[in-house]
């Protein structure tokens, strides 16, 4: 049975939140803020975690950026009264995954749930199939009909990155820091020419396509959902 942690110090929220994800097969535990959120994470396997932002003692931000610091990588759904823009793009800098915002829809956010395990699932098989299109991360190769590509270590580790969450924004920052490590003096410049040598190499690809969102980073597409 898959466990996911709610942290959220509105008690009947985290009530009705755990409830549903409780009838609907999964083992929820609530937390109130982030500091009991990471007690627990401390002697118990979490497979995903949904978070608000306004927590006191420590913050969906903060536990946010703990939790990558601890190189804790379960996905991260966050769920806040929040609409702004800004607190969206910070939220998705520190490594949340996902964000929705209040009032929540429950049967939306079992749906987002749902979504993110099996995003979780595809990292660990280390395979991702899209369509007709294979990548294999053993053999660093990506497959489509009739073609094998053998892409260098970075290019191939950004593009399995991008399509392991297809629809989700990465910020450039995100993808240095994940890809080249977070003491990397990678620049911007850096990420570009990767970005446009993926593009170049899979412009005919009936299955996906790379998507600049000007201002903030990169998604990938799929083809069918365009």
């Amino acid at each position: 049975m898959l466990h996911i942690l709610v942290a959220e110090d509105n008690l009947d929220l985290r009530e009705l939140l755990c409830s549903a994800l409780n009838e609907n097969g999964y083992r929820a535990v609530g937390a109130e803020d982030g500091e009991q959120a990471l007690a627990i994470l401390s002697d118990t396997v979490i497979d995903l975690i949904i978070a608000d932002i306004m927590m006191p003692k420590m913050n969906g931000y903060e536990l946010t950026k703990n939790l990558r610091a601890l190189d804790i990588y379960c996905p991260l759904l966050i769920v806040t009264a929040r609409e702004d823009y800004e607190s969206l793009q910070k939220a998705f800098t520190l490594g949340a995954d996902d964000y929705m915002v209040k009032p929540i829809n429950v049967k939306e956010l079992l749906v987002r749930v749902k979504a993110l395990l099996r995003r979780a699932k595809i990292s660990a098989e280390k395979k991702i199939v899209v369509g007709s299109t294979v990548l294999d991360f053993e053999g660093m190769t990506v497959k489509t009909e009739g073609r094998t590509v053998i892409l260098p270590l970075k290019e191939f580790n950004l593009l399995f990155k991008l399509l392991s969450y297809p629809g989700k924004i990465f910020t450039r920052q995100q993808l240095m820091d994940e890809i080249w490590g977070m003491d990397s003096d990678t620049d911007d410049r850096t990420i570009n020419t990767h970005i446009n040598r993926l593009r170049d190499k899979f412009e005919d690809n009936p299955d996906f396509k790379i998507v600049t969102i000007r201002g903030l980073g990169y998604k990938a597409v799929k083809c069918d959902e365009t």
